[in-house]
């Protein structure tokens, strides 16, 4: 085989280590990205936090005021552009280059805890609270119980679901009960045990269906409580037709009248038909906006929140120790640390800059939502975004995941503002967030005696011009937790 040499012209992406930082710390939340300047600041002794001392504060109110600027026009966003990371940082960063000259904005400023603020941050973010089955152990242990009631009242707990329900008979615990030969345990004690830890706090926990989860903490009312007769008749005899909301039938059986009725669903309704959603240990979810939207003067302007980080700089006392033009492993440990502190300044950078662009976006597309709120939402897909910024639509995906926006009518998740459409009769689209809010006006405006069917609701959106079909108008209201309109149906 004959040996021959060809030149070939190609174009292939590098994923650098500086372009795959800037990559990852564009994907995280504005939590995470806490944790990883944290990290950065305990393995780089380049980087350091920023008190606000001397030049920084020129560069914070740089940054102000690009944030700051308006959405008006769809020429504007244009203004504006970012370039992307990929073509801002360059390959090699010289050693003795003053960082003033390589970057002009200086260090990248974020603004510190307050003075005073010790507190840990996974101390602030761990879940403290107790379970329910901690909560249920806890008051065993200041019962007396006999060391065979304690086995079944321990057997009992360990049955007891989330909701606060017995999530087994009393069949299978009496089974599950590890006693020794010699001893014998029936039902009946198994049920006697089972009623004493029913009356634990919250009242009616391990009831074994809602009927007699009510009972219980009905029973435990003040005898003199008014309609408390009535209630516990209706539910021990009729819970049936209380959960098909036949209350017609009600008031026939238990001979009541509309408005006595009404008092004895008042006293049942203010039950608790899942003790145990009383009682949780789940860690609270903490959400920090990336931005602010504000109107001013009659334009909508988008801030980048620029208390969502510390603020860090370059040591300039390290950084000089550098420019001694030597190749000791001492000076080339700091030329690394410095070159990988000003990567990950301007990854930090380039991250809110992206950030603050999409939002503009989004701002600009989404206009009139801020004006007259859901309704007035416009149909808006990744790829809309990703044409107006210039970016590819898996860079919009990763900006727009866990990045909040806080906005005068609440905060939003940046993937709140996309849906997708469905045609109108004229021809046009309607955003199927509009669609959603419309159906939720239309429940919450519907007579609670008759409400509207999802056939019927499909019908009044036909007369607005928007053609949805029943099953969709299922799947929006499904998707917004309303109940179907038989379950919906009340006294008026």
């Amino acid at each position: 085989m004959k040996q021959s040499i060809q030149l070939r012209l190609g174009q292939h992406l590098t994923m650098t280590p500086q372009l795959q930082q800037a990559i990852r710390l564009l994907q995280l939340s504005t939590l995470e990205l806490q944790l990883e300047v944290q990290t950065i600041l305990d393995s780089n002794l380049m980087l350091e936090r920023d008190e606000g001392e001397g030049a920084p504060e020129a560069t914070d109110a740089a940054a102000e005021t690009s944030a700051e600027q308006a959405v008006q026009e769809p020429a504007d966003a244009g203004d504006s552009e970012v370039t992307s990371a990929a073509d801002t940082i360059p390959d090699e960063l010289p050693v003795d280059t003053s960082w003033e000259d390589t970057y002009d904005t200086g260090a990248t400023s974020f603004s510190a805890p307050a003075e005073g603020d010790n507190r840990d941050y996974l101390d602030m973010h761990s879940g403290t609270g107790e379970s329910l089955h901690e909560h249920l152990y806890w008051q065993l242990d200041l019962t007396p119980f006999s060391p065979l009631d304690r086995l079944i009242a321990t057997a009992i707990i360990d049955a007891v679901n989330d909701d606060g329900y017995l999530g087994a008979s009393l069949e299978e615990i009496l089974d599950s009960l590890d006693v020794g030969p010699d001893t014998e345990v029936d039902l009946d004690e198994v049920q006697a045990v089972l009623r004493r830890i029913q009356h634990f706090d919250p009242v009616g926990v391990a009831a074994r269906d809602p009927a007699e989860c009510l009972l219980i903490q009905l029973r435990q009312l003040d005898p003199d409580t008014p309609w408390l007769p009535e209630a516990l008749t209706l539910v021990q005899e009729h819970v049936n037709l209380l959960g098909n909301r036949d209350y017609n039938q009600i008031m026939r059986r238990m001979k009541l009248s509309e408005e006595q009725l009404q008092q004895v669903l008042a006293l049942v309704q203010s039950l608790n038909p899942r003790p145990g959603s009383q009682i949780t240990n789940a860690t609270p979810q903490y959400i920090v906006p990336d931005v602010f939207v504000v109107k001013r003067k009659g334009r909508w302007l988008v801030e980048l929140n620029l208390e969502a980080t510390p603020r860090l700089r370059i040591n300039s006392q390290y950084a000089s120790l550098v420019r001694r033009a030597d190749n000791s492993d001492d000076n080339n440990y700091l030329r690394n640390h410095l070159q990988e502190a000003r990567w990950f300044l301007k990854s930090l950078q380039s991250r809110h800059e992206t950030l603050l662009k999409v939002a503009r976006c989004i701002v600009e597309r989404q206009r009139n939502f801020f004006e007259y709120g859901e309704e007035a939402m416009k149909p808006l897909v990744l790829r809309d975004v990703a044409e107006a910024v210039e970016m590819h639509e898996s860079t919009i995906s990763r900006v727009t995941t866990q990045k909040y926006m806080h906005t005068p009518r609440g905060i939003f998740e940046f993937k709140y503002f996309f849906s997708s459409h469905v045609g109108t009769a004229d021809g046009g689209e309607c955003s199927a967030t509009a669609i959603r809010a419309i159906i939720k006006k239309l429940v919450a405006a519907e007579n609670p005696a008759k409400p509207l069917s999802d056939s019927k609701i499909a019908s009044l959106l036909a007369d607005q011009g928007v053609k949805v079909a029943r099953r969709t108008i299922a799947k929006y209201r499904e998707s917004m937790s309303i109940p179907p309109s038989n379950e919906r149906k009340r006294l008026a």
